[in-house]
């Protein structure tokens, strides 16, 4: 039974890629398309996304590069956000309530579309083990065990998977001028905090997407030649601090400084990969999943990871990016200042999540909305970890901490409400209920 499980949820249900692929295979049936078109449809969708994810792992890998100098070049020390790490740790000790809690969050998210007006089907099956991972670990480490453990986590994700982007749906909706798909990402209360600061103080202000450069600049206009101007210092100076010796064990014989440039355009050349396989996903999943909106869940909606939105303002999410990134500096120095953890800047957290927070800000405020929420978004993504610390130490988890906005915000609810600490627990949910009434105000359903 053991192995059953584990392919069901693991090994299919677990690869992302795959339950997609058959997503829009189910999709494509119940249109009642012929073999060929159902065949082609789900092995484009399969392909889009791994495409897709292969930019993100070329983006990963430059990224992961960036932060090791980054850290070694600047001497800091301090608290991680590795969730693979604690997942890791979870699985040797949980494995099978880990994956179970996994299938029961999907269910109960299909369950809730189906019944109810949010129609929104979470597909990314990363950020849905990462919270099965944090509600099973606290509720474990609170007591609870079998059937109860994995309910509990399981209906707790499940409402996360559906209210997270219906809340973010409005702005998702004003980003895509359409509302044939939403965002499937844990980091959505962090987009909001943006949004919101955006709102706020960036009335007026331009897009980042309407830049106008002088005739010599004007090559900046494409996306990746602007992006590669912003990387290549952002590697060149680390990696001067970083120094040839540490750059050695990286760089198979090439020069330091080289090897850093060139992996500033790993990182470029990956974001175009990515690119190019969100519009071949999007091309081919969207018009496959209307089958299942059609039968299984009327009018239901895909909820794609935060890269869906990149294509839609590439100004924006490097903007947010670096933005972010000021903002986590900012709070890894001062936060300790009033007995914090210190936590280090997660460059990869910093693009992903801060590249689709600067693109919820431009949208809501423009360049100003783009920029100064994004240093906020950054302080605010430094800010919930650290307050997450103290809650994973005391179950065992040490140097490290959870990166995603909502599956943090999901550990501090559970673990302060097993605490019996209502006033955290109310206090924590009614800020979240006024950051995203204020982002969201004006804003059609």
């Amino acid at each position: 039974m053991d192995a059953i499980i584990h392919f069901l949820v693991k090994d299919l249900l677990g690869q992302a890629s795959i339950l997609i692929a058959l997503i829009a295979m189910i999709g494509l049936i119940l249109q009642k398309k012929s073999v060929g078109k159902t065949a082609e449809g789900t092995f484009k969708t399969l392909l889009g996304f791994l495409i897709m994810m292969a930019g993100i792992n070329i983006i990963v890998g430059a990224l992961t590069f960036l932060n090791d100098i980054f850290t070694s070049g600047f001497g800091m020390k301090g608290y991680i956000t590795d969730v693979a790490a604690i997942a890791g740790v979870a699985n040797r000790e949980l494995g099978s309530e880990v994956a179970l809690t996994l299938l029961v969050i999907f269910a109960v998210n299909i369950i809730i579309a189906r019944i109810t007006p949010f129609k929104y089907i979470f597909l990314t099956g990363q950020a849905l083990l990462w919270m099965a991972t944090i509600g099973t670990v606290i509720g474990y480490k609170a007591g609870l065990t079998g059937a109860t453990l994995i309910l509990t986590g399981g209906i707790f994700g499940g409402i996360m998977a559906v209210l997270m982007p219906a809340i973010a749906q409005p702005i998702v909706r004003k980003i895509t001028d359409s509302d044939d798909v939403a965002l499937g990402h844990f980091c959505t209360i962090g987009y909001l905090v943006q949004a919101a600061v955006a709102r706020a103080i960036g009335k007026n202000s331009r897009s980042t997407e309407d830049l106008e450069l002088p005739d010599n600049f004007k090559f900046l206009q494409d996306t990746y030649l602007s992006m590669a101007v912003v990387m290549i210092p952002m590697y060149i100076i680390p990696a001067i601090f970083a120094g040839p010796t540490y750059i050695a064990q990286f760089a198979n014989g090439m020069n330091y400084i080289m090897y850093s440039f060139m992996q500033s355009m790993q990182f470029v050349a990956g974001v175009f990969v990515l690119y190019s396989g969100v519009r071949l996903l999007l091309n081919e999943l969207v018009p496959a999943f209307r089958g299942i909106a059609m039968r299984l869940v009327p009018n239901a909606k895909p909820a794609l990871d935060c890269p869906v939105l990149f294509p839609y303002a590439p100004n924006a999410v490097i903007v947010g990016f670096l933005a972010t990134t000021v903002g986590s500096i900012i709070g890894m120095i001062v936060f300790p200042m009033f007995g914090l953890a210190m936590i280090l800047p997660g460059l990869l957290t910093n693009f992903f999540a801060g590249g689709a927070a600067g693109v919820f800000g431009n949208a809501m405020g423009g360049r100003k909305g783009a920029i100064i929420g994004g240093v906020v978004h950054g302080l605010f993504i430094t800010f919930l970890p650290a307050i997450l610390v103290p809650l994973l130490e005391t179950f065992g988890f040490k140097g490290v901490t959870f990166s995603d906005s909502d599956v943090i915000s999901t550990g501090l609810v559970l673990g302060h409400a097993f605490q019996n600490d209502w006033p955290f627990v109310v206090g924590f949910i009614a800020f979240v209920i006024v950051i995203v009434w204020f982002a969201n105000r004006k804003l059609t359903k």
